[in-house]
């Protein structure tokens, strides 16, 4: 099962569309994941309409639209582990505890926020993943993605991708 990951896409304020190379994932994802901040309802209605399957919650750029369309927490049962999506996880120092503490049912955490690519693993096994913002680096040398595979219960192949300045 193939994964596609992102967050804070932020359209149209950052930028006025997704990356190409972001869009040219869609038709092999099996499924998107989405940990919040779109901003306009027409990055959602787009990534539902290209998607086999979306998972996304909103972030706290979102407004009331998104909101009644999205939940602030979403899980879903990927290939045998459990996923959970959310936007805001507080600050870097003591996340992977928070997180485990927050949601001890889970195998892998996606969040957003702050438009910084992470990847750790909590005490007790829990996954953490943020895979940036493919339309605004913030104070990172690259707008970014990831891509991540479910295979035999296990994920694999987590790749970040970064994308040409634009």
């Amino acid at each position: 099962m193939r994964l596609l990951l992102m967050s804070d896409t932020h359209l149209p304020k950052r930028a006025k569309r997704l990356p190409e190379q972001l869009l040219a994932e869609l038709p092999h994802a099996d499924v998107v994941l989405h940990a919040g901040d779109w901003v306009d309802a027409a990055t959602l209605d787009l990534l539902e309409s290209r998607s086999r399957r979306l998972v996304g919650v909103y972030g706290n750029n979102d407004g009331p639209e998104l909101r009644a369309r999205l939940p602030e927490v979403a899980r879903a049962d990927l290939g045998g582990l459990r996923f959970g999506v959310v936007h805001e996880t507080g600050p870097a120092q003591g996340r992977e505890a928070r997180c485990a503490a927050r949601f001890p049912d889970l195998d892998v955490l996606v969040f957003g926020h702050s438009h910084i690519p992470w990847d750790t693993t909590a005490p007790g096994g829990l996954r953490l993943l943020n895979p940036g913002s493919p339309t605004d680096r913030r104070r990172q040398p690259h707008c970014t993605y990831l891509t991540a595979v479910v295979d035999g219960g296990a994920l694999t192949d987590v790749t970040l991708h970064r994308l040409p300045r634009r």
